[in-house]
């Protein structure tokens, strides 16, 4: 498993560094738009859709992705855009999360896959425009997740269940722990703070999403930390909660030993479009 896993990883690597670092983001569109559109092929076979509907669907995300592009949105303003995105993020994803999968599943099929396929369809322009933005705040944006995820992971470790006597959502993720959040969130903060320092004060157009915090205050630097890394547990949460609903332990197996699309991408379907309407007065 281990093996098939770092096989699995290195070819990612392969594919998408490449394509990050590409002169022009063409490439990197083009291999997010494959990954968004198998992701959208798993979100139908999630809500219990048959092969060609799902197979549709995975089209369906591609033509918008596709004709975002053509039309150029990605270097459109699109900052009131986030605004709702982000706005309805936050509400829907408290809403399931409190709700509980039965709640979930009684809302109509064609609703679920059509909401499902509009956020991911948001997530993509929002990680193009964050390339657009630049490499440097595309990487911040994409290293917070990770930073979260790997804080929390070796907090959760050695300090889960001393601080807090309850689990953070035992019902949808029984490994995850409060103290986890905790740490993630710190290593995100340190992870900040030395981004920051590595900016120099970057130009607008070459500094990452912390410095764009930072320019705005310290408050706002903190804040904005706290509340991207309670997105990205709340984007993991979310998707294990329609996992269960599904009665399934992977999204799919494109990814040998990593599960399906959704399963690496489900923090960060949260994080762009809120990174981006944190950031997005006169960013792209």
């Amino acid at each position: 498993m281990l093996k098939q896993r770092i096989i699995t990883a290195l070819v990612l690597l392969a594919i998408l560094l490449p394509a990050t670092f590409y002169s022009t983001p063409v490439p990197f569109g083009v291999v997010t738009l494959v990954l968004l559109a198998c992701a959208a092929w798993e979100w139908a076979r999630l809500n219990g859709f048959a092969s060609t509907a799902s197979l549709c669907t995975g089209v369906a995300c591609a033509a918008l992705c596709a004709g975002s592009w053509f039309w150029g949105l990605p270097m459109a303003r699109t900052g009131p855009l986030w605004l709702v995105v982000g706005g309805f993020w936050v509400l829907a994803s408290a809403w399931v999360l409190r709700a509980g999968a039965a709640s979930w599943l009684a809302l109509p099929a064609a609703l679920r896959l059509l909401g499902g396929l509009v956020l991911l369809w948001a997530a993509w322009l929002a990680v193009m425009q964050a390339r657009l933005a630049g490499i440097n705040f595309l990487l911040s944006v994409l290293v917070l997740v990770w930073s979260a995820d790997i804080g929390a992971y070796f907090a959760g470790r050695k300090l889960g269940g001393k601080f807090f006597a309850n689990k953070l959502a035992p019902s949808i993720s029984p490994g995850k722990t409060w103290e986890g959040v905790v740490g993630g969130a710190t290593t995100v903060l340190l992870v900040a703070l030395g981004w920051i320092y590595a900016d120099g004060h970057g130009t607008p157009d070459s500094a990452s999403v912390y410095s764009h915090l930072w320019a705005r205050g310290l408050p706002v630097l903190l804040i904005g930390v706290a509340f991207l890394t309670a997105m990205s547990v709340v984007g993991d949460l979310v998707e294990s909660l329609f996992k269960r609903a599904a009665g399934v332990k992977d999204s799919s197996n494109l990814l040998p030993g990593h599960g399906g699309v959704l399963d690496r991408v489900d923090a960060l379907l949260p994080i762009l479009p809120l990174a981006m309407m944190l950031v997005s007065e006169g960013l792209v």
